[in-house]
């Protein structure tokens, strides 16, 4: 990832009703949610929602799929954690932060010890 690409995640994100719907697409896991599930949920009418989505969309944060007259909502994991693992790559040295691949799974695991106490 490259630094424009996070300023414009982290623009995206800045927003309280974006980083709220951003959370619960995260919470809904692989599957997402139907943006009309999201609307009721947050308490926020359809076109307010609408161009929330469209920034985290452009963002490159979530994705969406046509379910018959529904659109679905789905956070992008694997973006999500290159955003975090950007964050942490350089901002500590070795010895507080570092990030490793779970054998098991394939997931990535951010470790922070102390990380940036001076």
């Amino acid at each position: 990832m490259d630094l424009q690409n996070a300023l414009i995640m982290f623009d995206a994100l800045s927003q309280e009703t974006r980083l709220r719907v951003f959370r619960l697409l995260v919470g809904a896991g692989a599957d997402g949610l139907a943006a009309g599930a999201l609307s009721e949920t947050l308490g926020i009418p359809h076109n307010t929602l609408s161009f929330h989505l469209g920034h985290l969309s452009n963002a490159g944060l979530v994705s969406f799929r046509k379910e018959g007259r529904s659109v679905i909502y789905a956070a992008r994991f694997e973006v999500m954690c290159e955003l975090i693992s950007f964050m942490v790559k350089d901002c500590c040295s070795v010895e507080f932060a570092s990030i490793r691949k779970d054998r098991k799974t394939g997931s990535s695991i951010i470790e922070l010890a102390q990380c940036c106490r001076k």
